[in-house]
């Protein structure tokens, strides 16, 4: 589809929405590239499998996949003969344990239960156990391994805590001792891999040794005592042992997940998608959303549609039908209405629809699979292309008269204004013909009557209006189909004390007006 049409219909906040309902970074990133689908049987396949998705929350809660990391660098990385560290084994650990978790969830309690379409991705999940034990067995954290990961690494260990404690116990003897007097503290620190003292600038030669580092006054001197020089040569030997033990771990837990990078990498595939589609169930739980039927026959009725982006409490549902008796709607009434936002409604419950979301909408909504959606809504060229506001969307009708067909749903707000009124309604008219003619679904808002009177008497054409409350005077949004909107000028005025004479006097300059016409 088009790009405009996202943006017309703020699409991109329905996707920030959806975001937060998934629980992993990869999920998250699917709800980002959210879009509509065009194959009917691609729509049906996503719509059953949101719908299976909020079945299955509603009896069993909602699966978290948080430990689902971004693992494509890792493990591409590791196709290539690379071996992970640590930290990656852990993030194939935690995949792992949450395509455990994700299968045992996934089970059913009674075997005989019907399965739905997710039963199938639970069930080609591979928790590779021996893979995940192993993996817990030898590595501690992110950075480190356990002593006991492997036999030479635990030996070396060993070796390196015996001779470090050796060194430290000569240390302390020598702290306590002859170079006391001579310390500016009594604390063993390494310095470049050394075990040193902290010698006073002035006594630096009474101590035996290796200078290592100075304080950053210079009134200490860090030295290494060659009574431990040998030892620590020795530990220094032993800690380059231990990181070749250390490499030989990893590289055997590497090649043990590489064996299986088949399984991982669909185990991944799946818990991102399962991801994907619990958001979107638990999405139309947050609304209440219900499932739409699709066809193929351009026909679309939505039932108290509200717009997924008002506040549900405010909101007044939309309830409609297009392309039945007739494919184009006509809907006028007062700008403030709450005509633009009834076609922006229809919009977007078929963009939501066709990426198989639910739509928050009463059960027997009905959509339709349109390949295009195309809009000119408000005057958002203008501005940026130094158009007049007629120009920015004419310039865009003409690019929708261009390209819109009969597997295209077309929204147009306020169709020929901004331009000498005879002119733009002549023009309005005349667009909608050729739209009409075409087969393309259209609806159209307008305040013109010779809109409102082209759609009288055109079959195929329907009339609405959204109901205005003269008492309140307030739009009460309720579409009224078969309705021609007025514009309750008289009517506000009487309401607001203008003198009755007056508005006589206006009704009369008007019919004078229109017969003269």
């Amino acid at each position: 589809m088009n790009e405009k049409i996202f943006d017309i219909l703020e699409y991109d906040r329905i996707r920030q929405m959806l975001e937060k309902f998934a629980t992993s970074n990869p999920g998250c990133e699917l709800c980002r590239r959210l879009m509509p689908e065009v194959e009917i049987e691609t729509i049906n396949r996503l719509m059953n499998e949101t719908t299976a998705a909020r079945e299955r929350i509603r009896h069993k809660g909602k699966p978290s996949f948080a430990k689902v990391t971004n693992l494509s660098s890792i493990l591409d990385r590791l196709e290539k003969g690379n071996s992970l560290s640590a930290g990656d084994l852990l993030r194939v650990y935690d995949l792992l344990d949450a395509a455990s978790k994700a299968k045992d969830y996934g089970c059913r309690e009674i075997p005989e239960e019907e399965k739905d379409l997710l039963d199938s991705k639970f069930n080609q999940l591979s928790p590779l156990k021996k893979v995940q034990e192993e993996i817990k067995r030898c590595v501690r954290n992110d950075n480190d391994l356990f002593d006991t990961a492997s036999p030479g690494l635990e030996k070396v260990r060993k070796k390196i805590k015996n001779t470090e404690d050796s060194i430290q116990g000569q240390l302390r003897t020598l702290v306590s001792g002859k170079y006391r007097p001579y310390l500016s503290d009594t604390f063993i620190s390494q310095k470049n891999g050394a075990y040193c003292l902290a010698v006073k600038y002035a006594c630096r030669n009474k101590v035996s040794g290796t200078v290592q580092s100075q304080s950053g006054t210079g009134g200490t001197v860090f030295i290494e005592p060659t009574s431990v020089a040998k030892a620590s040569a020795e530990l220094q030997d032993l800690q380059y042992q231990e990181k070749i033990e250390i490499a030989i771990v990893l590289g055997d837990l590497s090649d043990m997940v590489k064996a299986q990078l088949k399984y991982v990498r669909k185990n991944y595939d799946i818990l991102t998608t399962l991801d994907f589609i619990f958001a979107k169930a638990g999405f139309s739980e947050s609304y209440n959303g219900t499932a739409p039927t699709f066809n193929t026959k351009k026909f679309i009725k939505l039932n108290q549609a509200r717009h997924p982006l008002l506040d549900p409490e405010k909101v007044v549902p939309t309830t409609l039908e297009l392309g039945g008796e007739y494919d184009m709607l006509v809907i006028t009434g007062p700008n403030t209405g709450g005509k633009t936002l009834t076609m922006k409604n229809v919009g977007t419950m078929t963009l939501m629809g066709q990426s198989g979301l639910h739509i928050p909408a009463a059960e027997g909504s009905e959509l339709s699979v349109f390949k295009e959606v195309f809009a000119d809504i408000g005057d958002e060229q203008s501005i940026a292309q130094s158009l007049s506001t007629f120009s920015a969307h004419m310039t865009n009708i003409i690019k929708i008269l261009n390209v819109a067909d009969k597997d295209s749903l077309v929204l147009i707000d306020e169709l020929g204004s901004g331009t000498d009124p005879a002119e733009g309604a002549a023009l309005a008219v005349a667009i909608l013909s050729r739209l009409h003619k075409c087969g393309i679904r259209t609806l159209a808002t307008t305040h013109y009557v010779q809109i409102k009177n082209f759609a009288l008497a055109t079959e195929g054409v329907q009339n609405a209006c959204c109901e205005f409350d003269v008492e309140t005077l307030s739009p009460t949004y309720r579409l009224m189909i078969g309705a021609v909107g007025a514009s309750n000028a008289f009517a506000i005025s009487k309401r607001l004390g203008l003198e009755d004479a007056l508005i006589d006097d206006a009704k009369a300059y008007l019919a004078s007006e229109q017969d003269a016409g």
